[in-house]
C-alpha cells in the first residue's frame, strides 16, 4: 500500500470513530401532556419532537437544542397560568402548534412562547397563539426569527392591560415577517434592541402596529396597520428605516417621531387618521405624522391623506428634511407653532399640496409661486382657540384674501419654495391583500 493510501485509510478510520461517538438526532412522537414533558426532559440535541393531534395541558420547558413540531390539531392549553412554552436553549425551532390560555401577568412575562436570556438562533414559525399576556416574548437574545404566526389578544381586556403580540427587549438581529396580529397592546414592541427587520406583517385593532423604544439600526417595510391608535411609533431611537408601509383608520397618528434621530421615513401611505373625539384646543386631533423633538430625519415620498392633520410638529422638530411628499385633502395640511421659518424643499423639489393654487408657467412640474400651508390666521386660532368662533366671519375671510393676494410670508411657519404640481409617485406601495384572522381568543 502506498504512503498516500495509508494516510487516506487513517483519515477514514478517524472519521468512522468520530461518527460512532456522535449521537444521531432522533424523531419522537408524543400524544399526551406527560409524554411531552418526559420527552422534553430526555431529548438530545438535534432531536425532533412531533406533537400528535391531541390536547396538551400545562407549561412546558425546552432546555435542549431541538425542534418542537405540531401536527394539525396539536393544541397546548396553559390553563391560565405562566408561559405555555419556555425556551432556555439555543438552536430551537417551534412550529405548527396552537397555543391558548397562558397567564396574564405582564410583570412575570407570561407568554405563549417565552425566550429566555442568553439564547440564540430561535425560530418560531406557523403557530396560532391566542391569550391574555404576550404572544412571543424574548429578552437579551439574538438571531430570532418569527414568521407566519397568527397572534390574537383578548379583546375583552383594556388595550393597555393586554400583552404585546411580539415583545423584544435587548434582542439583536431579529427577523419578524408575515405575521397576522390583532387585539393586542402593540403588535411588535422593540426596546433597547438593534438590527431588527419587521416586514410584511398585518396589524389590526391594537394600540400601535410597531413600537420602537431606545432601538437603532432597524428596518420595517411592507406592513399594514388598520383600525389602530397609531401605526408606527419611533421613540428615542436612531437610524430606523421605515418604508413602503401602510396605515389606515388610525385615531392618533400614522407615524410618530418622538426624540428620534437619523431615521428615514419613505414611501409610506398614511390615510384617514382621524380622532372622532379630537379637539383643536386639546391638540389631540388625528395626525398622519407627528414630529416631536426629532432631529436630522429624512421624510420623503410619503402620502399624508384625508386626515385631521397632515403633519403636526412640536417641541423642536425643525431640523428635518421634508420633501417630495403628497399632502392630499387633510383638514389641516400642516400644524406647526414655532418661531422659525422652515423650508420644506430639497434641491429644488418641494411637496405636492392639494390646496396649492399656483401656476407652472415654465412647465417644469414646479409651481412658480412659493406655498405656505398655514397663514397668519391659522396660527392665531391655534394660539387662541377661544377665538375660533370668529374663523368664518367676514373680517377673517377678508384678511385671508388680502394676505393671499400680497403673498406676504410670515417670519415663522412652513414654506415650500418649489411646490410640486402633480403628486409624487409612490412606488411599490403595499396593498391590503391579507385577510383578517379568523382565529380569535376563546375564554
Amino acid at each position: 500500500m502506498s504512503k498516500m493510501a495509508h494516510v487516506i485509510a487513517h483519515i477514514m478510520m478517524i472519521g468512522t470513530v468520530a461518527l460512532s461517538n456522535t449521537p444521531m438526532a432522533a424523531t419522537w412522537t408524543v400524544n399526551s401532556s406527560d409524554g411531552l414533558r418526559d420527552q422534553l426532559l430526555s431529548a438530545s440535541s438535534g432531536d425532533i419532537i412531533v406533537l400528535q393531534d391531541a390536547h396538551y395541558s400545562g407549561n412546558f420547558d425546552i432546555t435542549q437544542s431541538l425542534t418542537l413540531q405540531g401536527r394539525e390539531g396539536a393544541y397546548i392549553d396553559a390553563l391560565g397560568y405562566g408561559s405555555a412554552i419556555t425556551v432556555s436553549a439555543s438552536n430551537v425551532v417551534i412550529e405548527g402548534i396552537t397555543i391558548q390560555n397562558w397567564g396574564a401577568d405582564l410583570y412575570e412575562r407570561d407568554a405563549a412562547i417565552l425566550v429566555s436570556e442568553q439564547t440564540a438562533n430561535i425560530t418560531i414559525n406557523s403557530n396560532k397563539l391566542a391569550g391574555d399576556g404576550f404572544g412571543i416574548r424574548a429578552d437579551h437574545s439574538r438571531s430570532l426569527t418569527i414568521r407566519h404566526n397568527q397572534i390574537s389578544g383578548n379583546q375583552q381586556l383594556h388595550i393597555l392591560d393586554r400583552g404585546d403580540g411580539i415583545y423584544l427587549n435587548r434582542v439583536e438581529q431579529a427577523i419578524i415577517e408575515f405575521n397576522l396580529i390583532d387585539h393586542v397592546r402593540d403588535g411588535v414592541y422593540i426596546e433597547s434592541s438593534q438590527g431588527s427587520l419587521v416586514a410584511n406583517n398585518r396589524f389590526y385593532e391594537q394600540q400601535y402596529g410597531i413600537h420602537y423604544m431606545y432601538s437603532e439600526q432597524d428596518e420595517a417595510y411592507g406592513n399594514v396597520s388598520e383600525n389602530v391608535n397609531g401605526g408606527y411609533a419611533i421613540m428615542s431611537s436612531k437610524s430606523v428605516y421605515l418604508h413602503h408601509n401602510w396605515v389606515q383608520n388610525a385615531s392618533e397618528y400614522g407615524v410618530l417621531l418622538n426624540i428620534t434621530n437619523g431615521a428615514r421615513i419613505e414611501f409610506n401611505v398614511l390615510r384617514n387618521i382621524h380622532n372622532p373625539n379630537g379637539q383643536e384646543a386639546l391638540g389631540n386631533q388625528g395626525r398622519a405624522m407627528f414630529i416631536y423633538g426629532a432631529l436630522d430625519n429624512e421624510i420623503r415620498g410619503n402620502e399624508f391623506a384625508m386626515s385631521d392633520i397632515g403633519i403636526a410638529m412640536a417641541m423642536g422638530g425643525e431640523q428635518n428634511r421634508i420633501y417630495e411628499n403628497n399632502f392630499i385633502n387633510n383638514l389641516i395640511q400642516v400644524k406647526y407653532v414655532g418661531d422659525e421659518l422652515l423650508q420644506w424643499s430639497q434641491a429644488g423639489r418641494g411637496n405636492y399640496w392639494s390646496s396649492y393654487m399656483g401656476w407652472d408657467h415654465s412647465q417644469d412640474g414646479i409651481g412658480e409661486q412659493s406655498y405656505q400651508p398655514n397663514d397668519s390666521m391659522d396660527k392665531l386660532f391655534w394660539r387662541y382657540p377661544e377665538a375660533k368662533f370668529l374663523m368664518n366671519s367676514p373680517v377673517v375671510a377678508l384678511l385671508r384674501w388680502v394676505e393671499s393676494q400680497l403673498t406676504v410670508f410670515t417670519a415663522s411657519g412652513i414654506k415650500d419654495d418649489h411646490p410640486l404640481m402633480q403628486p409624487f409617485p409612490i412606488a411599490n406601495a403595499v396593498e391590503f391583500d391579507m385577510p383578517k384572522s379568523e382565529f380569535v381568543y376563546e375564554q
